[in-house]
């Protein structure tokens, strides 16, 4: 390892290892003490300490980009996992400053994403409590107005296909689950509705085509709004 040099003799350098005075293949330990070492000699300037600190701080994240890279050595994978050591046990030189918030920033991983079937697969559960009596009396006011008022179909299917996806995200599904499970029984609903119009048809039973068409559909989106969890 090169000697370490004054941060201030060359305030136009750019290499955070010749400030340092380390090589690219130092270990951490090396790389440490050439630090400290450095920021020991500047005394009370703050220029050059913040300057040393910085060159120390480039190092660190010229490692990180050559172990995601793949690019690491041997010696300096080594170092990366004595950093990782270091930053488990708490025992970093430089307490809570800038160099130890980096460390640990990079010693950080993100929780794997859960592809299980319980973020797709709703839970059937019934509503509970004043949910229950709110959703039930809007799915009873809601057939009762199929039946008066053929008239207001789209807008009793609009309306009740907003509720059961505010109903899902307020019970705890992910908006984009939820919107998914709603199209399925708009769908299905509108499907089965379709073949209940057609045999009415046939056996002229009372009410409108559009109405048996509806029926299904609010049914479906009623028991979702009371069971999908």
């Amino acid at each position: 390892m090169a000697a370490g040099l004054d941060p201030g003799s060359d305030s136009d350098s750019k290499d955070p290892y010749t400030l340092l005075g380390v090589s690219p293949d130092a270990g951490f330990d090396d790389v440490q003490k050439a630090r400290d070492r450095v920021v020991a000699s500047c005394g009370d300037d703050a220029v050059a300490r913040a300057r040393v600190e910085a060159a120390y701080d480039a190092v660190l994240m010229e490692r990180l980009r050559d172990r995601q890279s793949g690019r690491l050595s041997s010696a300096a994978a080594s170092a990366s996992q004595m950093e990782r050591q270091q930053v488990s046990s708490g025992a970093t030189s430089s307490g809570n400053g800038p160099a130890a918030l980096l460390t640990r920033l990079r010693s950080m991983s993100l929780p794997a994403p859960s592809l299980n079937g319980s973020g797709f697969v709703p839970d059937l559960q019934l509503v509970q409590g004043q949910g229950l009596i709110v959703r039930s009396i809007a799915g009873a006011l809601a057939l009762l107005l199929l039946l008066l008022a053929p008239q207001t179909v789209d807008l009793l299917l609009a309306l009740s296909t907003i509720g059961v996806f505010i109903s899902q995200v307020k019970r705890g599904r992910r908006p984009l689950g939820s919107l998914g499970w709603t199209l399925l029984l708009l769908i299905v609903g509108l499907t089965l509705g379709a073949v209940l119009s057609a045999f009415t048809l046939q056996t002229g039973l009372p009410l409108g085509v559009e109405q048996w068409q509806a029926l299904p559909t609010l049914l479906l989106l009623l028991a979702g709004a009371l069971l999908l969890a």
